[in-house]
């Protein structure tokens, strides 16, 4: 059996997984590209193979300090009141699909044991190790050092269509010249480079039973008609077959494949 390691060859499994040459798959070259691509996407999104954690570092230069310090001004709808809004983020790339947060890039306020930042996080700690092991679990799962909690979250936040990564704080003050900012994130795996995710069982179903679905739909707008032979078209057939396998596969996705969220404990 061919393993696909292609869009071109999975496009082949699917049609000759449907029948072909044997039947006719009356579907449009870009109708299954389209099914495909949806496939993919939906596999980067959910599937715990689809995609990575990574750390990407980005140099702090001074052209992102001075847009930090600018900001962007907007209108009410009833055009009374303006806001504003800094400008103090960072180009994420488009194939990241998280953020989990950022590592600490300078020690200010962590080097100087009365700093009143450094008294507030140590009294945090004692009371998060002392009282409630569920809190320093939670802790633990979101600080990589005791150092890092001493000096604070930076907040952080990040949305995939904007590919911004807006970082409050002060920029001039917490931000230093030519230093990196670390960030945790996930990302999405192209297919182009790891090939494998073609060969995927649930890849290959799941595109298989799009095709199917689009082909069942194409067919209903011909119910009924005789074919030479006396072969009757069956489209809706076809279609209830393919929207109840993806039915399937969408639960198996997102009870089986799909990394599960934290629990929210408190």
């Amino acid at each position: 059996m061919a393993q696909p390691n292609s869009k071109a060859t999975l496009k082949e499994y699917c049609l000759r997984r449907l029948g072909k040459p044997v039947l006719e798959i009356n579907v449009s070259d870009d109708q299954v590209d389209d099914a495909i691509d949806y496939t993919l996407q939906k596999f980067q999104q959910y599937h715990y193979d689809g995609a990575e954690r990574c750390y990407l570092k980005h140099k702090v230069t001074q052209d992102v300090i001075d847009r930090s310090e600018s900001n962007t001004t907007s209108t009410s709808k009833a055009g009374n009141d303006s806001w504003t809004e800094g400008n103090g983020y960072i180009e994420i790339p488009d194939h990241i699909l998280s953020v989990e947060g950022i590592f600490s890039f300078t020690d200010k306020g962590t080097s100087n044991m009365f700093d009143i930042r450094y008294q507030m996080r140590l009294n945090d700690l004692y009371d998060f190790t002392s009282t409630q092991f569920y809190h320093y679990y939670m802790i633990q799962q979101h600080l990589s050092t005791i150092d890092f909690l001493l000096e604070g979250i930076k907040p952080v936040r990040y949305h995939a269509v904007q590919d911004r990564l807006y970082l409050d704080f002060d920029w001039p003050q917490d931000a230093q010249l030519d230093q990196y900012i670390v960030i945790k994130a996930w990302r999405a795996l192209d297919p182009v480079t790891w090939t494998e995710i073609y060969n995927q069982m649930w890849v290959k179903d799941y595109a298989s039973a799009k095709i199917k679905k689009q082909w069942g739909q194409n067919l209903t707008k011909f119910q009924g008609v005789q074919m030479p032979g006396g072969v009757t078209l069956n489209g809706e057939m076809i279609y209830n077959d393919a929207v109840e396998e993806l039915k399937n596969l969408d639960e198996q996705l997102r009870t089986t494949w799909e990394t599960p969220p934290l629990d929210m404990i408190g």
